[in-house]
């Protein structure tokens, strides 16, 4: 089936030709979804692809079936065993021309051996590998002997400082796809705003990418917000509203112990109930996802920690017992629900209180002296921080856990270029851009304070956070039934147009991502200062926003 050369491009009308010819005769899609020919095409005209798309989008299919044409095999970099190991039985119901392996510590060493011979001797087109595997010269030599055609990066948004959910794990990769010499690249994420998009192609060194974002309206997802005055009042109607809504269902709350207390209290009601949470043993907290998964439990009620390469088309609600800590994180969320079209719904319980919690959580900027320890031990040693050994030595010398010092090399790396030669101007660098980065996630925090409190139309808020447009009310919204909410401004009056660059005098250049009102008010996403929402009448009055030249 493999046609396409490697590092040939197709003209993008044969291209199309072709993903859809191999979605059909080979993964038996009738019809792809908006967005999948799109990036596929772009992958066999010779670009690489960023490519958001929300949660239960097709995602895999994007890499998979121009993964089939390209001659070569394929690299899937991605951060969790169990999603890699759901993506390889997937992958294998297809026959032989997506045979797949995953390479991880949860394999044998006569499964890895197996593996590395079935790519090597062209049976398998997918290799499955966790990012830090890749920092293994062992390994990384191995995969470059491979001379993958495609890289497919997962959970892309996972490379940005600035995302909701950075990983250490995969600043390096775009070095590494650079020492594989430099196959074509498609990074998948289920949401990223565009600081992140921006990160996301810098840091994997992508070349002419495309950027395809698409899917995330999900109508059929209902979105409501319930507002409480008081804690006690909030958990009596998180416990009534669980009780009532479809099955099966996802409590999200932000702490371990709230975790146990909603779940003993679900199971109260007579429903089949569990908790999740990260400092249960792995072993439980698989027995519990594979309860839920089988159908076996009404209600999951779980931190954050749950829900990576979840695939359970059927979740009918997703709750949120207090207020995520941004539209991303939120969104990820709720789009585990109605994966399959039918009506779902997204509660989310707002109290203005709850957000001092997640204030508290977020990351305060390390010791300027501490880091500039940090930053004369490396230059000193002449350590490789991603080296194990190297990494012990440095918390040997300067007396600081794993978890601290891994955040000042991880601030470090980002400042790389300032480092050099200069430890001093290089912790202040990096003390900068935590101060940057803790500014970001508060603003973050805030645009949910903003979706919780609008009166206009909830998805419309949400897409705007994203960069998308909704011209018209979705209706299906509480706003929406209640009325409230109104017609998309028309922002053909407006001083600015969507996504143009502009520069405030104290935040800095940003992005123009949306207006409310008719319109009002104007959100930015400043590049250092995160977003802000401005009233158009003082912009305007005080020429406070001039576009970035």
């Amino acid at each position: 089936m493999s046609t396409v050369p490697r590092d040939a491009a197709l003209p993008r009308e044969e291209a199309l030709a072709e993903v859809r010819r191999v979605a059909r005769e080979v993964f038996g899609y009738e019809q792809l979804r908006e967005g999948q020919e799109e990036a596929m095409a772009a992958l066999l005209a010779g670009h690489d692809v960023l490519l958001v798309m929300p949660t239960g989008g097709g995602k895999s299919a994007v890499y998979q079936v121009p993964a089939v044409l390209m001659q070569g095999p394929t690299l899937v970099v991605s951060p969790l065993i169990a999603l890699q190991q759901d993506q390889v039985e997937g992958l294998r119901e297809h026959g032989a021309e997506t045979e797949a392996y995953a390479v991880s510590s949860a394999t044998s060493a006569r499964e890895r051996r197996e593996a590395w011979e079935a790519v090597r001797q062209g049976d398998a087109e997918f290799l499955f590998l966790a990012p830090e595997q890749l920092a293994n010269p062992e390994v990384l030599e191995r995969v470059r002997a491979l001379r993958p055609s495609l890289v497919a990066v997962d959970e892309a948004h996972a490379v940005s400082s600035w995302g909701h959910d950075f990983r250490p794990d995969y600043l390096r990769l775009g070095e590494f796809i650079d020492a594989l010499g430099r196959p074509r690249v498609i990074a998948l994420t289920a949401t990223a705003a565009p600081q992140v998009r921006d990160d996301i192609v810098e840091h994997l060194r992508m070349r002419d990418p495309e950027v395809v974002v698409k899917g995330f309206a999900r109508t059929n997802i209902d979105l409501q917000v319930v507002r409480l005055r008081s804690d006690a009042e909030k958990r009596d109607e998180v416990l009534l509203r669980t009780a009532a809504e479809a099955k099966p269902l996802i409590l999200y709350t932000a702490t371990r112990r709230d975790t146990e207390e909603y779940a003993e209290a679900v199971a109260e009601l007579g429903l089949r109930a569990a908790a999740y949470h990260g400092g249960m043993r792995a072993g439980d907290r698989e027995e519990v996802q594979q309860r839920f998964m089988a159908g076996e439990l009404d209600v999951i009620v779980a931190t954050n920690a749950f829900g990576m390469g979840i695939d359970k088309a059927d979740i009918r609600t997703v709750v949120h017992a207090t207020v995520p800590d941004s539209p991303d994180s939120y969104y990820q969320e709720v789009g585990r629900a109605g994966r399959d079209g039918e009506p779902s719904s997204a509660v989310l319980f707002y109290r203005p209180e709850d957000l001092g919690l997640r204030r508290f959580f977020t990351t305060s900027a390390p010791d300027e002296e501490q880091v500039e320890q940090v930053a004369r031990a490396i230059e000193r040693t002449g350590a490789d921080p991603s080296d194990r050994d190297d990494r012990a030595e440095l918390r040997e010398r300067t007396g600081l856990g794993p978890r601290k010092l891994g955040r000042i090399v991880n601030l470090l790396e980002d400042v790389e270029d300032d480092r050099r030669g200069d430890p001093h101007a290089a912790a202040e660098r990096a003390v900068e851009l935590a101060e940057a980065q803790r500014t970001m996630e508060r603003s973050r925090l805030e645009m949910m304070r903003g979706y919780a409190e609008t009166t206009g139309c909830r998805r419309q808020f949400m897409l705007s956070y994203f960069g998308e447009e909704l011209p018209e009310p979705c209706g299906h919204c509480d706003t929406c039934r209640a009325g409230t909410a109104e017609e998309v401004p028309d922002v053909a009056d407006a001083p600015f147009a969507l996504q143009e660059r502009v520069r405030h005098e104290q935040f800095g250049e940003g992005v123009v991502m949306g207006y409310e009102g008719d319109p009002d008010r104007v959100t930015v996403l400043f590049d250092e200062s995160g977003y802000r929402t401005l009233a158009l009448e003082a912009v305007r009055r005080s020429d406070l926003l001039e576009p970035a030249d």
